[in-house]
């Protein structure tokens, strides 16, 4: 078994930038450590210290060919610098644009010049073991060209986008054929919108309440929130929003009327930047019929908010390679994603997780 985990990244924006930074703040955690923003300081036998970063990809001239240390503060990219990436000697690789620059991001991402990089030999020739895309949301096509690239160079991978890839049988299938796991689809955040939502909806339902009307509005200054301007890209997220607050009702045989429910990002304020607000409302009746309500304001830096999350989703995709597991991997997607292939609550996808890494741990 090797000790090293080694990662490509689809995508130098804002999520890549914290995760990279992250790798460098927790470097020299010590394993009887608990640590503030960590869930397994170690997971399966394996340190934050045992990830390196060996291959990425981009599209925008400000990041392609440059080391991934400069890329991750390149424009656009805006989140919280909170660790300063020493040179890596990753070089930014030209990716596959596709359908990847949406018409909000078109004067912010200016393609770089150049042939795309043959992904398959970059993975190959630097052993990569597991993939993670962090393509804007509405990528379909370079989301599927990119997941042909990872099947054939023989990796992981990790779909942190709303593109159904995990979830859809075909894609389950692929990888199984191929020996290969994959983990998604669409991460859901350490302290999130999705999981508060989430929560909250449980907490109503245990105390015998009933969920009559729902929203979460959210709004953000990234290039996330300005490329979910264009309503056509937005549809996976909200489909991918929705179904992970609706799906808690559904594990209980009830349901919520379409109209009763909006989820899904509103608008872009740029002075934002990688600071998301969300606000929730949840309309329901306690005993005898008497309404009531609640309202809640969440505010949180968006990227490293997630990296949090893909740090053990890394690591469980390395345990499963070790194990030679393949497919959709049903424990670590319920409890790290907003649309995995089966839908838990959050407490029993995590005592599910908890046993899963525990079986799996060499």
């Amino acid at each position: 078994m090797d000790k090293k985990i080694r990662i490509a990244i689809i995508g130098v924006g804002n999520c890549a930038s914290s995760l990279v930074q992250g790798l460098t703040y927790y470097k020299d955690t010590k394993e009887d450590q608990k640590i503030v923003g960590l869930m397994h300081t170690v997971l399966g036998g394996y340190k934050i210290s045992d990830i390196e970063v060996v291959a990425a990809f981009d599209v925008n001239k400000t990041k392609v060919g440059k080391d991934l240390s400069e890329a991750i503060y390149a424009y656009p990219n805006n989140t919280a610098t909170f660790a300063k990436v020493e040179k890596t000697g990753i070089i930014v690789s030209r990716g596959m644009t596709h359908d990847g620059i949406g018409e909000y991001l078109k004067d912010v991402v200016i393609k770089a010049p150049g042939e795309t990089a043959n992904v398959v030999k970059i993975l190959k020739d630097t052993k990569t073991d597991i993939v993670i895309s962090y393509l804007p949301v509405g990528s379909e096509e370079a989301t599927k060209w990119y997941v042909e690239q990872v099947i054939e160079a023989g990796c992981a991978f990790i779909n942190c986008i709303p593109v159904f890839i995990a979830s859809e049988p075909y894609w389950q299938k692929r990888f199984a054929e191929k020996h290969l796991p994959i983990i998604g689809d669409d991460i859901k955040s350490q302290v999130g919108a999705t999981i508060l939502h989430r929560t909250l909806v449980n907490l109503f339902l245990d105390r015998g309440m009933p969920i009559d009307h729902t929203y979460q509005l959210n709004v953000g200054g990234n290039t996330d929130f300005l490329n979910m301007l264009e309503r056509s890209r937005l549809k996976s997220k909200k489909i991918s929003k929705t179904q992970s607050v609706t799906s808690q009702l559904k594990l209980r045989d009830l349901d919520i009327a379409d109209d009763n429910v909006h989820i899904g990002p509103s608008d872009y304020v740029p002075w934002m930047k990688d600071n998301k607000v969300a606000f929730i409302r949840i309309e329901s009746r306690h005993f005898g019929d008497v309404p009531m309500n609640v309202e809640v304001r969440l505010s949180v830096e968006d990227s490293p908010n997630s990296a949090g999350v893909i740090i053990d989703a890394i690591r469980c995709a390395k345990i499963a390679l070790d194990n030679k597991l393949s497919g959709a991997l049903i424990e670590p997607s319920a409890y790290f994603m907003k649309s995995p292939p089966q839908q838990f609550t959050d407490t029993k996808a995590h005592k599910n997780l908890e046993e899963w890494i525990q079986k799996y741990s060499k």
